[in-house]
């Protein structure tokens, strides 16, 4: 079998640029899974951003990944954001899983739908230094059955 490195190495270099770079805008993204896919009301997933420069806009989506036997058409969540200086800002959000004939919004084949939702648009970050994002189901139940994963994406 050839030793591809030692014969190619501006082949292996394009290969590198182009499967680093297809994702480029991203800045930050990570998802975590629901134990059980039941997302109980004290289950509080944080997430972690360094942001090194506000000079930009971003943009900030929310991941979900829900069943089909979800029981509902939408998702209520609490955001608690806390600033580099200790600041703490609080937001409601509503994402639609599903339309209004029932059918379930989103990607995926099976029995699991992905949506990615824009939550901001053209952010600027006030400060530099280490943002945290925990989100909170606010639904009204204890354990909010067919959530798979909750996650965020942060994109120049």
């Amino acid at each position: 079998m050839p030793n591809l490195h030692k014969k190619n190495p501006i082949l292996i270099l394009i290969f590198l640029l182009v499967f680093s770079s297809c994702d480029s805008k991203r800045v930050f993204e990570e998802n975590k899974s629901i134990e059980k896919s039941s997302w109980k009301v004290t289950n509080k997933p944080v997430f972690s951003v360094s942001i090194d420069d506000i000079a930009i806009s971003y943009n900030i989506f929310l991941n979900i990944r829900n069943r089909m036997d979800y029981p509902y058409s939408n998702i209520y969540l609490f955001l608690k954001t806390t600033f580099p200086d200790g600041k703490i800002s609080l937001d409601t959000i509503e994402c639609l899983l599903a339309d209004y004939d029932g059918r379930w919004l989103g990607s995926g084949v099976g029995s699991v739908k992905f949506n990615k939702f824009l939550f901001q648009k053209g952010i600027y970050f006030p400060q530099k230094g280490k943002y945290t994002f925990e989100f909170e189901q606010a639904m009204r139940v204890n354990e909010l059955k067919g959530i798979t994963d909750i996650g965020l994406r942060i994109e120049r």
